[in-house]
């Protein structure tokens, strides 16, 4: 009986744990929209303290869902991230091929946001799990690119304006316009260029064959009168003779007639010829400054692609990105080194009639944003260079974190807060971003269906006025 008596009380008492886990599912914040048109997302913020993920556009958030981070040994580590590669279908290669849809990865080491069930609580082994509808929505919305924000409390974008923050010149616009309307025009010149030489070409050719029927005339007209003359030697008769001879009159005559249209088809060939001669080096010039054309466009678009700019207290290095490719490197002067200035994400969102808009994120302790940005001193060399090209979506990251080791090829910069739980990305081995970098289910399923899934990925590059070789960074 007292067994029972215990038994029961155990069953009737509910567990802790248990109770924890169904009071944190009852205040598990449900999925919503903004009520406005949503824009391009911009950037994700995730709250690991109530496990909730927010998704801003230049005008603010436009979604919220639950989401389930890293269990305690395996936490989601807090920081700064982007979107480096996109799948529909992912597969997991290190938990048992567990199926991942829509995944946005946020490092190689396999740290990601995906589709998952959402228990009410942190599950997961270091991804950020989001509702299956919630994660296909965003899927089809986001782009590699988008930047993600882990934070270990509730932040949230706030504008900002200060003159640390980059503001772009009309000129580079303008620039960059005027050099995409010429190779327009090289391409259209070029165009125009080999539509000559095809004509030409054709004109040619007609001609050529002109002067082959002429020739096939006059060489039949040849045999005919060497046939005469053969037949004259033979005329055993005056009267055979005469008419031989009056045959080869008639062949000399044809003879002639075919000999002066031969030479009227020659020189009629000749001039087409020296055309096509002509127009293929016109069609080569013009080719080549297309592609120089095409070139300088694509280099100054390039230029007015989105800039990341991360500035370390750690190192007392500024670094550029363009792309998830390096540029450069440089010294940077913070004011009082040795005091903390916490972890800052500011964001171009859109461009205005000054210059670019910009919000500010503070996921740490240290100074405010506004004392950060006045503690720093861009080399004014660095500005001239990033400044008038800057545009949205431009980032300016300012940390007490060095660069995180999953800062690498193919990604933008990469921070984590050293003083927050790191479980799910120690337990994790970085992975490189090759082209041959697929799950094994991936590639089976691919075998044996035909068919792969929905990826994508960007490669950027670096702008002409920087460059990176292996992994060093430009010094100047």
């Amino acid at each position: 009986m007292a067994a029972i008596a215990v038994l029961s009380t155990l069953i009737v008492l509910p567990q802790p744990a248990a109770a924890a886990r169904r009071h944190h599912a009852e205040r598990a914040p449900a999925e919503s929209a903004a009520p406005r048109p949503a824009g391009a997302p911009l950037m994700a913020i995730v709250s690991i303290k109530s496990q909730r993920v927010t998704i801003y556009d230049a005008d603010g958030w436009i979604l919220r869902a639950p989401v389930s981070t890293g269990v305690k040994g395996r936490e989601t580590p807090a920081g700064v991230f982007s979107v480096i590669q996109k799948e529909k279908d992912h597969y997991s290669n290190l938990y048992d091929d567990a199926y991942m849809p829509n995944m946005h990865r946020i490092t190689w080491s396999g740290i990601a946001l995906h589709g998952g069930p959402l228990p009410g609580h942190a599950a997961s082994h270091g991804c950020i799990r989001l509702p299956y509808g919630f994660a296909g929505h965003l899927f089809g919305i986001s782009s590699v690119g988008m930047r993600v924000i882990i934070a270990p409390h509730d932040v949230a974008p706030v504008e900002i304006a200060h003159p640390a923050l980059f503001a772009p010149t009309p000129e580079a616009r303008a620039h960059s316009a005027a050099l995409a309307s010429e190779a327009a025009e090289a391409t259209r010149k070029a165009d125009a260029a080999k539509t000559a030489l095809a004509t030409a070409e054709r004109e040619a050719a007609r001609a050529r064959l002109a002067l082959r029927t002429k020739e096939n005339l006059k060489t039949r007209a040849e045999a005919e009168v060497a046939a005469a003359d053969a037949a004259v030697d033979r005329a055993a008769s005056d009267e055979a003779k005469a008419r031989a001879t009056e045959a080869k009159e008639k062949a000399a005559a044809k003879l002639a007639d075919a000999q002066a249209q031969f030479d009227a088809a020659s020189a009629e060939l000749q001039p087409k010829l020296d055309a096509v001669t002509s127009a293929r080096e016109a069609a080569a010039a013009a080719e080549s400054a297309r592609t120089t054309a095409a070139k300088a466009a694509r280099e100054a678009a390039r230029d007015l692609d989105p800039v990341s700019v991360f500035i370390s207290r750690k190192t007392q290095k500024l670094y550029v990105r363009r792309g998830f490719e390096p540029v450069l490197e440089s010294p940077v002067t913070i004011r009082d080194p040795d005091q903390p200035i916490g972890t800052h994400i500011f964001t171009a969102v859109a461009r205005t009639e000054s210059g670019l808009r910009w919000t500010g994120v503070t996921i740490n302790d240290g100074s405010d944003a506004k004392t950060a940005l006045d503690r720093i001193a861009i080399p004014q060399e660095v500005l001239d260079r990033i400044g008038p090209t800057a545009s949205p979506r431009s980032s300016l990251i300012i940390s007490d974190e060095p660069l995180s080791r999953e800062t690498g090829k193919g990604t933008d910069f990469v921070a984590v807060l050293s003083n927050e739980p790191q479980g799910g990305l120690a337990m994790r081995r970085k992975s490189s971003p090759s082209p041959e970098f697929r799950y094994a289910r991936q590639r089976e399923r691919e075998r044996q269906y035909g068919w792969g899934s929905s990826s994508g990925s960007y490669w950027g590059s670096s702008s002409g006025w920087g460059s990176y070789s292996g992994n060093s960074y430009s010094r100047w």
